[in-house]
Formats: structure tokens, C-alpha cells, sequence
């Protein structure tokens, strides 16, 4: 885990920075914060530095999936990021316990449909499904362009990083939840789905949906999990963006550049910037 006060001089990996986004494309973020307890690194300070990089004006993104986001990481989001609303709610009783939550611009955007669901036997309760270690839960929202009327989902999600039925289960079920409610319209997943691109989850999720950082023609991938160990774990990716329906991926990116030299999360965030057809 990244310890206080770890930091990292930026000749040790590739450095690659968010760039600005183009007229017309919608720029669609997926960020595992990491939950409060990254072995003594202060959460204010930890949440100062993800708010200032979702901050960035030439970040500028459209929607943002987050994972690992407790309440403490929802209020400090919230209060940081005054431009944006979200979908979804804890994965604990009484919505506590940790978000997978959808961020929307919302002076751009209106909410037509929203959702959580458990990953588990009994998706409309509080339940956790199958080998899975901890309770999953995936957030949904059909959103609508306030000026344009152009509509697409987010659906965003975490995977269960233990039980492998788990992982399989999570997989074929947020793939049908996908076809079956989103089948008319346009929708983008992310998640850190915590397996590899060759692993059996992988492969169903992406038998019916594509992978943007594959089929964009300009991408920058690296492992997106990095432990802050990163030329170590550079083909460590469990963070994805992917989408259905008449999509057109322009740019994808592995956020790789840091606040100050500091690592956000052991996590990289990622985007990918979209076109509708």
C-alpha cells in the first residue's frame, strides 16, 4: 500500500498527463479513490489531492464512475466538486459503507433514470452474493444533454477481489443488467472489475460490450493498479471503460501524472473520450 507521505520522482515511469478534451467528444472517468485506510496517509489530505485532479479544467469530464468512495470520500467529493451531482448509495444498511457512484455534470445534464443493485442472488436488497468477501453494488443513470436532448447511461461498478464465482456472477449479471435496461440507448461502464483483461469476468463483459481503450485509435494504457509500485506493475490492469450501442471512441488514457509528485490513489484513474454517432 502507499504509505504517508510517499511521493515519486516522475523519471521512474511513464508520465502520462490528462489531456485536453475536444469539442463534441464526452469524456467518460473511472477512479478507485481507495477507501479511507491507506496505511496512514490522512484522508483529508488524500481527498484534497483527488479533488484537485478531477478539478483540473482540462479534465473537464462529462461523468465520473468512482469506487471505494465511503461516505467521508462522498462528502468530501461533493463539497469539492460543486459543478457535479451523483447517482447511487452506500453498499452497507442504510446506504453506509462504500459508493459506486456516478458523478454527472449537472448544469449539462438531467438525471431520466437512476439506480443501485446488489451483485448478489437478491440484487434489491442489502445481501452479499455468492464467494464474494464484501458486499458490491452497481450504480446506474440515464442521463440526458439538457440542451441537445442526446441520451446515454452510465453504469459503474467494484467486483468482488476475492471470490472467483463472485467475479464470474458480477460479470454476467451487470452484462444482461446492461442489454436488457439499456438496450435503445448508449451506455459506457466502468468499474474496477479487479481481474485481468485475460481473465473468464473479462471475457463475458466484454462478449457483449467493447473495451475503449482497445478500440480507441489514440490510447495510452498502463496497469491501473500500481501499489505505488508502478514499472513493477505496469500490465496490472483491472480498470476498465466499457461501453454498448453507437459509441465511437476518440481518446483513451491511463492517467499516470500525480498531484505535486504524490500518488491519488493506488490506483490510476482512467478515461476515455467519446463520440455519439
Amino acid at each position: 500500500m502507499c504509505k504517508k507521505g510517499d511521493s515519486y520522482d516522475p523519471n521512474e515511469f511513464v508520465q502520462i498527463p490528462v489531456e485536453e478534451k475536444e469539442d463534441g467528444l464526452i469524456r467518460v472517468v473511472s477512479f478507485n479513490l481507495r477507501c479511507a485506510d491507506v496505511n496512514g496517509v490522512p484522508m483529508p489530505e488524500r481527498c484534497d489531492l483527488a479533488v484537485r485532479f478531477l478539478r483540473q479544467a482540462q479534465t473537464a469530464a462529462d461523468t465520473i464512475g468512482v469506487q471505494e468512495a465511503t461516505p467521508e470520500w462522498m462528502q468530501a467529493l461533493s463539497e469539492g466538486l460543486p459543478d457535479y451531482d451523483y447517482v447511487g448509495i452506500g453498499r452497507e444498511e442504510g446506504g453506509k459503507g462504500e459508493y459506486s457512484a456516478v458523478f454527472y455534470q449537472k448544469e449539462k445534464y438531467r438525471v431520466l433514470d437512476s439506480g443501485t443493485f446488489w451483485l448478489s442472488e437478491t440484487p434489491d436488497v442489502v445481501s452479499k452474493g455468492w464467494d464474494a468477501a464484501c458486499k458490491r453494488v452497481c450504480s446506474y443513470a440515464l442521463l440526458e444533454n439538457r440542451q441537445t436532448g442526446v441520451r446515454f447511461a452510465h453504469v459503474n461498478s467494484h467486483f468482488d477481489h476475492v471470490g472467483a464465482a463472485a467475479q464470474q456472477n458480477e460479470a454476467k449479471m451487470v452484462s444482461a443488467f446492461v442489454r436488457e435496461k439499456f438496450a435503445d440507448v448508449p451506455c459506457v461502464f466502468t468499474a474496477d472489475m479487479n481481474v485481468l483483461p485475460t481473465s473468464e469476468p473479462y471475457q463475458i463483459m466484454t462478449s457483449s460490450l467493447r473495451d475503449a481503450s482497445l478500440t480507441s485509435p489514440d490510447s495510452v494504457r498502463f496497469g491501473t493498479f500500481h501499489n505505488c509500485k508502478p514499472n513493477q506493475m505496469k500490465d496490472y490492469i483491472i480498470d476498465y471503460v466499457l461501453y454498448t450501442g453507437a459509441w465511437e471512441p476518440a481518446h483513451f488514457r491511463t492517467v499516470t501524472v500525480g498531484i505535486d509528485d504524490r500518488f491519488v490513489s493506488d490506483h490510476f484513474p482512467i478515461y476515455a473520450d467519446m463520440r455519439l454517432k
